[in-house]
């Protein structure tokens, strides 16, 4: 993502479900950077990932040598779709809002955007139409609740 003229990179944690599991930015694609998102990934986790889905980035594979060696990493075009389709609802709200200003506001508004999204969000694998209403019915319920919202 580009703030002001600098890039920033935008690095995702998705599980299995495609729930957002943490975000951060940085403006380094580098293996110091790919190894502070697994440390920070594992501290919120509490353990190890079975396997761990990337993209071609060498930086992920020498991250993964130096922090958790015995977890497997697979690296290939097609696997780690479920992570990039994570990106197209912030990408949406991005458009909209007409970019981010600072690394911060992006950073801020990312971890409250994918905790929110992660409750309207169904699991498991694919839904029905009902089943994906009830979900959302059941979730904007639960969100009024919490807020204090009278319905």
């Amino acid at each position: 993502m580009t703030i002001g003229r600098r890039k920033h990179w935008l690095w995702r944690a998705v599980d299995q479900d495609g729930y957002g599991l943490d975000e951060i930015v940085q403006a380094r694609r580098n293996t110091k950077a790919a190894k502070r998102v697994l440390v920070r990934l594992m501290k919120r986790q509490g353990c190890q990932p079975k396997r761990m889905v990337t993209d071609k980035l060498r930086s992920y594979g020498a991250a993964r040598r130096q922090v958790m060696p015995d977890v497997e990493h697979r690296s290939h075009k097609g696997l780690n779709n479920r992570a990039e389709n994570s990106h197209l609802p912030l990408r949406k709200r991005e458009r909209v809002m007409q970019r981010f200003r600072s690394a911060g506001a992006l950073q801020r508004f990312v971890s409250v955007f994918s905790a929110v999204r992660n409750l309207f969000v169904p699991t498991g694998p694919k839904k029905t139409a009902i089943d994906v209403h009830l979900h959302r019915l059941r979730a904007i319920a639960h969100w009024r609740n919490a807020a204090g919202i009278a319905a």
